[in-house]
This record gives structure tokens, C-alpha cells and sequence, in this order.
């Protein structure tokens, strides 16, 4: 169908049969077995009084027959009607209460290890699939789970009180009641025939949610373009039709899901209809007395109703596994970065060589060929080239964000593929073209890879760049709140605090992909002091587009294409007149102090 366009699974994604579901649901359950024993005791109990209550009123109708006078029985049923509800409504909310407990308790497990899961994933799969459908599984998906909780502990309810009431039909007619189980197994097939329709009707539900998720996600982080550029109107229409598309894949759950109930009531209607007839003509021959053949009606109806719970409750149920099957796909992706070893690393000299190292992100994208690139310890290395030349591609293997295909990379003499990454990315510093912050503080976000420096620590580390002046154009200091993302600063402001983020962390190796974005000159004069402490004190790789970073760097790396056609320092690769000669004339040329527009300087 039309509307089912765009609903297609991840490439991640996998089926899981109802027995591996099962299994792997139950690890959630097994920390909380004491509490789910307790709920399946009081769901016994429950379901003990639901069935004792015709007992005591067919015993109550049979003596008011024999005796319509009697005013102490009268009293006596009341009063036992109103027992069994007290005890039947105490116990359903301590039953509730417990199993809400549980719930919460289990979802928070469920989160905890799909947002785990999430975060350790490679760059890859984030650049792979939408963050917005990757949210979703964290949040709604588990949400619909703790529904399918609800459901576990009240079919247990629902069981136990088929099966207690089966002992007062039995006693008052097993002919009548092997005539009910008769019609049991229509109606568990029929609900079993919905399981594959219901399955694939909950997993289009769930998909298109995170659909409608990732469109909202997307509206409100590119608002700022959109209003730019007066296109307000284009975010509500894309919306609207992700939310139409939603109503309507959500209206087919509805009828499917919907559908199960009225047909399973209808079967048992006519079912007890039957039993009504036959059950009239055994009164009236006076096989059955009144009070039993109330007994025997009342049990039925109670009998139906869980039954047909029963049998509902795996087409219901496949919402829950649908969802599980999305958080657990989630959670067992096969990450792309491949580590072969877990070495401890203490230190770092900084050393880098890359040996015939081939990398690509794509089949048909090929970035670096045998590629070939040495980095003593503490030098500081540029890396410029047009778009594509493989800058960034360099700096994310060395920051082990994705997994190249042949080669190595060793790091002071050892293979990247076996260091204990988490160990070794400790030693990494990196800055993004685009600095993000956290919501918080500049103090906070300066401490975000060391939390247990103090602010005067900070003050102190901050005021070692031009004096500390760049603080006082913050309204309250490192107190300064940044706004979501960074946007109370400006973009050199931001620059700041990302390169300060590193300076207190005094990593090994620091990595850089320089801002493009031009900053007033008292910001770039306080970018290039933080830089130039970094880079004293690491093995440093710059995506270079500034003149003073060019400039101040140990050696030059020219890329074309993944490859490296020239090496050296500024002045001898400009005086050879070859690509950085080019290179410099339509990036950094203009940025020099002694540049007139129409001239060579």
C-alpha cells in the first residue's frame, strides 16, 4: 500500500522468534523474582475470591429458596458480596502497585542498555541511521514494553482463574463443562491466526513513529535555517504528511487489534447461548437445582472473560514483542570498529604511522589507497587539500571512529586494533569543525572529559590565555550558561571553551578540524594562544583553513584525493610554487596581514 512507503526496517535490524523474545525478556524479569512471586500470590488469592463469590451466593440462593423468610441469610450474602469486593479491590492495588514497581524497574534496565548500546556504537552507524528513529527505540518502544509487563501479570491473573474455575463447573455439570471446552480451542486459534497479522500491522506502528520523531527532531534542531529562509510552512506541511502517514498505519493497527475482541465475544455468546438452552432444560427436568444452575452461569460468564484474555492476549501481546525486537535490534547491532585486543594504555609518546592503509566508507567511495604517513612524537602536523582530499577521514581512524579495511595504524608502535579503546581514547583530543556544547556552564562544559577539576582550577588554566580577558566578555563567567548546543555564545566563543575542554585534559594526541567560520580578530588572537599551548604539549593533527595554524605547525601535509603529493613547512612549499602554492593563493592568501585584493603578497 501506498502509505506503507518509507516504512522499510534498518539495516540493523532482525526477526526474533516469540521463543528468543521470551528468553531474553525473562533475563529482565529474573533480578525481580521475590516481587513477581509476590504478585502471583496475590493474584492466586484474587482469583480464589473471584471464584468463591458464587459459591456463597449459590449456597445463599439455595437457602433462601428453602426459606424466603430468612432475614439473617439476606444480610449474610450482602455482607459476603461486599467482603469479596473489599478484599478484591485491596488486592488488585497492592498487586498494581507491585507490578508497577516492577515495570519501572525493568524499563530502566531496558533503557539503560539500548542508551549503553547507543553511545557505543561507531561514527558509522550514527552517519548510517537517523538519530531521531535511534531515540525512539530508547523511548517509545520501551514504553510500549512496559505495556506488555501489564500484560504478563494479568494473564497469569486471567490463567489461575480459568483454572479455579473449572473445580465449580465440573462439581455442578461436567457434561455442560466439557460442552464450554469444546468451543476453547475455536477461539484460541482464532486468536493465534491475528499473531502474524498483529506482528506485522505493530512493527509498521513503531516505524512510523520514529518516523514522525525524526521529522520533529529535525524541525526544531534546523529551525533557526528554516526561519532564515522563511520556510516555516515547508517544515509543518513535511510534518504533516509523516503525521498523516502515522494516522493512518496506526488507524489499520487500530481495526486489527480491535477486530480480535468482537469476534472472540461473538463466539462465546453463542457458545453460552447453548449452554443456556441446555442448561434450562436440565432446571426444569430438576437435574440441577437453581442455586447450581446460577452457580454454573455465573462461573461461565467468569470463565469467558479470561479466557477470551487468553486467547487475545498473544495478538496484544505482539505490540510488546514488536517493540522488543526493535529495542534488542538496537542493542545487538554489530559495530563496524573492530577491536582485537583490550591492552592497557598508561601513556602515550604520541606516535602515529599509518602503513598501507586502505579506507573507504562506501563500496563505491574509496578514500585512502596504501596510504603511507609517519607522525613523530609531539609534532604537529597540517592537513590541507580541497573537499574529499581525506582530511577528516585521517583524523576520525586516528580517533578510531570508524574501521579501515587493510593496513595499519600503529600507535607508538602498536596496532590501534588492539589498544583497550576506552583507555586510549583518554588520551585524545579532539575539536569538531562545529564545537558542540552541552547544555550547562562554560564551567562545566571546560570539565566535561575531567569533572573533578574545581572552578578555580579552571579560572586558573582560563587566565593563561590572553590574561584572561575573553572571560570578561562572558555576562557571568565560566557561570555563564551556553544554551542548548552553545547558543548563547558566539561561534569563536565556542571555539574557546572546546579548545579549553582539551587544554585541562592535556591529551597525548590533539586533533582539530578547524572552524571555517571567521571570528573577530581579539577571538582569533585567543584561539591561536589556546592552540599554540596545545600543541607544546601533544602529537597534534590539524584540518587546517587559517593562515596562523598553517604557519605555526612543524610540517605541512598536502593531500589530492586521498593522497599525499607534498610535505614540508610553509615557506618551502609556497616558494615550490606546486598544489599548496595553489592551495594557498585561494584559501589563505587573502587572510594575510600584507594582502591588496589585485596584488601578490
Amino acid at each position: 500500500m501506498g502509505f506503507f512507503r518509507g516504512l522499510d526496517a534498518e539495516a540493523y535490524d532482525r526477526q526474533y522468534s516469540d521463543r528468543e523474545l521470551l528468553q531474553r525478556i525473562s533475563r529482565y524479569f529474573a533480578p525481580h523474582l521475590r516481587q513477581v512471586v509476590g504478585v502471583a500470590i496475590l493474584i492466586t488469592l484474587i482469583a480464589v475470591a473471584g471464584a468463591g463469590q458464587p459459591f456463597v451466593v449459590s449456597w445463599g440462593l439455595d437457602l433462601l429458596v428453602a426459606s424466603p423468610q430468612r432475614l439473617d441469610v439476606v444480610l449474610g450474602l450482602l455482607g459476603a458480596v461486599l467482603v469479596f469486593g473489599v478484599f478484591n479491590w485491596i488486592g488488585n492495588w497492592l498487586r498494581r502497585r507491585v507490578t508497577a514497581r516492577i515495570i519501572g524497574e525493568i524499563v530502566l534496565a531496558l533503557r539503560r542498555d539500548a542508551f549503553d548500546a547507543s553511545v557505543g556504537h561507531d561514527m558509522s552507524f550514527f552517519d548510517e541511521f537517523h538519530s531521531g528513529r535511534i531515540v525512539s527505540r530508547i523511548t517509545s518502544d520501551t514504553e510500549e514494553f512496559a505495556q506488555v509487563v501489564q500484560l504478563i501479570t494479568d494473564l497469569l491473573s486471567q490463567f489461575l482463574l480459568v483454572l479455579i474455575l473449572l473445580i465449580p463447573l465440573f462439581r455442578t455439570s461436567w457434561r455442560l463443562t466439557l460442552l464450554v471446552l469444546a468451543f476453547s480451542p475455536v477461539v484460541v486459534l482464532l486468536a493465534f491466526g491475528f499473531r502474524r497479522i498483529a506482528r506485522r500491522v505493530t512493527r509498521r506502528g513503531f516505524r512510523v513513529l520514529a518516523e514522525v520523531n525524526a521529522s520533529i527532531q529535525e524541525a526544531v534542531t534546523g529551525i533557526s535555517v528554516a526561519k532564515n529562509f522563511r520556510q516555516e510552512m515547508t517544515l509543518y506541511h513535511q510534518f504533516a504528511e509523516v503525521n498523516r502517514q502515522s494516522y493512518r498505519v496506526n488507524l489499520v493497527r487500530g481495526y486489527t487489534l480491535a477486530a480480535v475482541f468482537p469476534i472472540l465475544n461473538a463466539l462465546s455468546g453463542v457458545g453460552t447461548a447453548v449452554l443456556v438452552y441446555w442448561g434450562g432444560l436440565a432446571t426444569a427436568a430438576g437435574t440441577i437445582s437453581v442455586g447450581n444452575w446460577y452457580l454454573f452461569l455465573m462461573s461461565v460468564d467468569r470463565f469467558w472473560f479470561p479466557m477470551i484474555n487468553i486467547s487475545a492476549f498473544w495478538s496484544q501481546f505482539q505490540g510488546g514483542l514488536s517493540a522488543a525486537e526493535r529495542i534488542f535490534a538496537l542493542i545487538d547491532a554489530e559495530p563496524t570498529v573492530q577491536q582485537v585486543d583490550e591492552q592497557p594504555v598508561d601513556r602515550l609518546r604520541g606516535e602515529i604511522l599509518f602503513d598501507g592503509v586502505c579506507f573507504q566508507y562506501t563500496d563505491q567511495e574509496q578514500v585512502l589507497e596504501n596510504f603511507l604517513l609517519h607522525i613523530a612524537p609531539g609534532e604537529s602536523v597540517a592537513l590541507v587539500g580541497h573537499t574529499g582530499a581525506g582530511k577528516s577521514s585521517i583524523a576520525r581512524l586516528i580517533a578510531r571512529f570508524y574501521e579501515f579495511q587493510q593496513g595499519e595504524i600503529r600507535i607508538d608502535g602498536r596496532d590501534i586494533r588492539g589498544l583497550d579503546l576506552s583507555e586510549y581514547r583518554r588520551h585524545l583530543g579532539v575539536v569538531s569543525q562545529m564545537p558542540f556544547l552541552f547544555s550547562g556552564t562554560v564551567a562545566d562544559n571546560i570539565r566535561y572529559a575531567c569533572p573533578e577539576l574545581s572552578d578555580a582550577e579552571i579560572e586558573a588554566v582560563a587566565r593563561q590565555i590572553g590574561g584572561g580577558e575573553w572571560l570578561e566578555t562572558l555576562p557571568s563567567g565560566l557561570q555563564t550558561d551556553v544554551g542548548e548546543r552553545g547558543a548563547h555564545l558566539s561561534m569563536g566563543q565556542r571555539q574557546l571553551v572546546a579548545l579549553m575542554r582539551v587544554l585541562v585534559q592535556s591529551p597525548a594526541i590533539f586533533i582539530l578540524d578547524e572552524a571555517t567560520a571567521s571570528v573577530d580578530p581579539f577571538t582569533e588572537t585567543q584561539i591561536q594562544e589556546a592552540m599554540e599551548m596545545i600543541l607544546q604539549r601533544s602529537t597534534s593533527i590539524l584540518i587546517a583553513h587559517r593562515l596562523s595554524t598553517v604557519r605555526a605547525v612543524d610540517r605541512i601535509v598536502v593531500l589530492e584525493q586521498g593522497r599525499i603529493i607534498e610535505e614540508g613547512d610553509h615557506e618551502t612549499l609556497l616558494a615550490q610554487g606546486g598544489h599548496y602554492a595553489e592551495l594557498y593563493n585561494t584559501y589563505f592568501r587573502h587572510q594575510s596581514p600584507d594582502y591588496r585584493p589585485g596584488g601578490l603578497k
